[in-house]
């Protein structure tokens, strides 16, 4: 009798799981039929959905065609199980993932959404579940089932965002009871020789333009493909266009027919660490605030790790004060770190943002305040130009300086809520008729029409420049009152490198006054001495330029702290003439070391190369790879272009992150536009679009953007359903 009873239960339940599947099944088939893809010619999906479900739907699909081994990796990451992937190392970045949402507030936080939501979230669950049952070939790493509530740990847009700004050193030695670390000198800390991450953004508005429709300038400078290119559009009103990071379901920096944004990486304080006086009272622990002691609240968190062929586990005991979770020690004392995290507002504000029609919408959208960790550059059909400099903006008590650790027992320096976006810097079409970010201060956005900095409180931003910054102000101001999207095509990849005309002249001034100690580097010195500044594949001055740079920035002597500009000023005229000489004679000696003569073309050493789909990419110089002119953004290069040294084995430079995905807009009567993508749309190796793009984003020849159906369908390569 126990027997059937058993038998009969194992039954129901095969039943029940049986059904589920086929409910699942049936659902995707809905949605893939009401959903077809058009590739073009460069392999970008154009997705049409009948609902912006549908669209969603299709446009994950899409994606993990294209490269489902970023999709799955994004989510391990967000998630807080890389872990179990690459093993105990990573288990502090998971620890981390896992202080700031659980998996249960995750699911919580899906729970909570709006039904639109909420049916977008479960339509990106289906579409990348769908692919993965029609595509059994395909083997996750770890996420063989995708869940609807996953796009509330990756809500924001950059990948990372905010989270990643928590050091994991800190957490590790906090959380292994390491001693303790001496205190930061500054929340944000940068290592001299770190390639700059961020992204140019540009807008004219049609008084500046042949054809009076205002242009934008779509330039983020991310890891290279890192976000994919894409078109999704729906019967509800979606038509996006522009870059999607992959994984998620909201195109990130593009535009539709109305309007157009690009996100710069801000400088604007949103993350703020609080010194926390703890104590204990009968074996718990509380933390002082004002006159009252608050419990801090504890609880458990398990993470699983790889070790060889096993998976291990590793529990941590936890802790959070109402500014949120403690991730250090400063000054001999636990350390809460606050920062946004909204998930659902978070998404709403992201797929909102692409469709609105107008300035009106795009503004009123604003007041969601969670594009947390970006500055917005906009441009519409109405003729508008705008600058958003931040949209998260905590208040504060100014007298407090935030961008060290605060005292959390105050009360005074607790936020007091959010900046409204009116409180906040912007600018609406300034006289000049231009906009500019280049993740430089925002008082120098629009020339003589910008904010001035007495108007708005010391955290809103650092006033700091940088060589991206004068050179794009440069080139504005100029004069120039008829560009096409070719002219910002060529301005956005203009060769001269600013920082070069500050530290170069230094090098050789200092030659000129040791010329009988230094004489054999008269011929690279005369090179230097007749050089324009501007880079591009034959110049031999670039190559020397690039390495004598790097090498200064890393090993000279200088006061600290300074930014990147102060940097290149002292290097190039305050720096001991000695040290300037001697650093150069050795780079020059290291050149003919690896390459047998110093006397290189910049693209003999600076290199593209792209042998597979790894996200991790291995540069081998035994292997194709081809000549780039570009240069690194810290010399002022807008068409940014940086480089790993991390190659082992590797002589040669291979360009790892900068320009990536870039597009130039116009807002006419029809929005027109073009495109480039470093490598290719796919991360497959055998597809013909791993890297079909790669001479063209080199020689600067975009592509035209195909937005209109006809257009599309004119040019079509393939047209499919989801699944077939």
């Amino acid at each position: 009798m126990r027997y059937l009873i058993l038998l009969s239960f194992f039954l129901l339940c095969t039943c029940k799981s049986d059904r589920k599947v086929n409910l699942d099944i049936e659902r995707w088939e809905t949605h893939a039929a009401n959903t077809t893809i058009i590739r073009d010619g460069f392999g970008v999906p154009h997705i049409y959905g009948k609902s912006d479900a549908d669209a969603v739907f299709g446009l994950l699909y899409a994606q993990c065609e294209d490269d489902f081994n970023r999709v799955e990796r994004n989510y391990i990451w967000a998630t807080g199980r890389l872990a179990e992937v690459e093993g105990e190392d990573a288990i502090y970045s998971d620890l981390r993932a896992k202080l700031f949402m659980t998996e249960d507030e995750a699911k919580a936080h899906y729970e909570k959404s709006p039904k639109w939501l909420k049916d977008l979230c479960d339509a990106f669950a289906d579409g990348i579940n769908y692919y993965l049952h029609t595509h059994p070939e395909v083997k996750p790493k770890l996420l063989t089932k995708f869940e609807p509530w996953m796009p509330m740990y990756f809500s924001e847009g950059s990948i990372g965002g905010d989270i990643e700004r928590v050091s994991l050193r800190r957490l590790k030695a906090f959380y292994d009871n390491m001693p303790e670390l001496p205190e930061m000198t500054e929340l944000e800390t940068t290592k001299p020789e770190a390639e700059p991450q961020g992204s140019n953004g540009i807008a004219l508005s049609g008084e500046l333009t042949k054809s009076g429709a205002p242009i934008l300038l779509i330039n983020p400078h991310t890891s290279f493909f890192f976000r994919g290119e894409v078109h999704v559009v729906s019967e509800e009103g979606l038509n996006a266009y522009g870059a999607v990071t992959w994984g998620q379901f909201f195109v990130y920096q593009g535009f539709n027919e109305k309007t157009g944004w690009m996100h710069t990486s801000t400088y604007t304080d949103v993350i703020d660490e609080f010194k926390e006086d703890i104590t204990k009272v009968d074996d718990k622990l509380f933390y002082v605030y004002g006159e009252e002691l608050r419990p801090v609240e504890y609880s458990t968190v398990t993470l699983k790790y790889k070790e060889g062929d096993d998976i291990k586990e590793k529990i941590f005991d936890v802790y959070h004060t109402h500014h949120g979770p403690i991730t250090h020690v400063v000054d001999g004392q636990w350390a809460a770190t606050a920062l946004m995290w909204e998930p659902v507002k978070a998404l709403e504000q992201s797929y909102i943002r692409t469709k609105q029609s107008g300035y009106k919408g795009f503004r009123g959208m604003m007041d969601l305040k969670t594009n947390s960790s970006n500055n917005t550059v906009y441009a519409d059909a109405e003729g508008n130009i705008a600058y958003f400099h931040g949209n998260f903006i905590p208040k504060r008590n100014d007298t407090f300086n935030y961008r060290l650790p605060v005292d959390g027992s105050n009360p005074e320096t607790d936020w007091k809520g959010l900046h409204d976006v009116d409180e906040a810097i912007t600018l609406l079409n300034p006289e000049n008729g231009w906009i500019q970010n280049c993740n430089s201060t925002p008082y120098t956005a629009a020339g003589d029409y910008s904010p001035k900095r007495g108007d708005y409180p010391n955290y809103m931003s650092i006033n700091r420049e940088n060589f991206r910054g004068v050179h794009a102000i440069s080139l504005l101001s100029q004069g120039k009152s008829d560009y096409t999207l070719d002219d910002v095509i060529e301005m956005a990849h203009d060769p001269f490198l600013p920082a070069f005309e500050v530290l170069i002249p230094g090098l050789v001034k200092a030659f000129d006054n040791n010329i009988n100690t230094y004489a054999k580097l008269k011929d690279a010195i005369e090179l230097l001495r007749a050089w324009d500044f501007k880079t591009n594949a034959d110049s031999k001055a670039m190559t020397i330029a690039h390495y004598y740079g790097t090498a200064i920035n890393r090993r000279a002597n200088r006061p600290r702290p300074m930014s990147s500009m102060e940097a290149m000023t002292y290097l190039g005229t305050e720096s001991p003439e000695e040290e300037r000489l001697q650093i150069f004679s050795e780079v020059l000696d290291q050149l003919t070391q690896d390459f047998g003569t110093w006397e290189l073309p910049w693209g003999a050493v600076n290199r593209y190369q792209r042998l597979n789909g790894d996200i991790r990419q291995k540069f081998d110089d035994s292997k194709p790879s081809v000549p780039v002119g570009f240069a690194s953004g810290r010399w002022g290069a807008l068409a940014a272009y940086g480089v790993s040294y991390r190659a082992e084995g590797a002589k040669k430079i291979y360009g790892t992150r900068g320009n990536s995905f870039v597009a130039v807009v116009e807002f006419g009567d029809k929005v027109k536009a073009k495109s480039i993508l470093a490598g290719g749309q796919s991360g497959d190796p055998k597809s013909p679009h791993f890297n079909d793009q790669t001479q063209r984003y080199i020689n600067q020849q975009f592509k035209d953007v195909l937005y209109y159906k006809d257009d599309v369908e004119a040019n079509a390569v393939k047209t499919y359903h989801p699944g077939e």
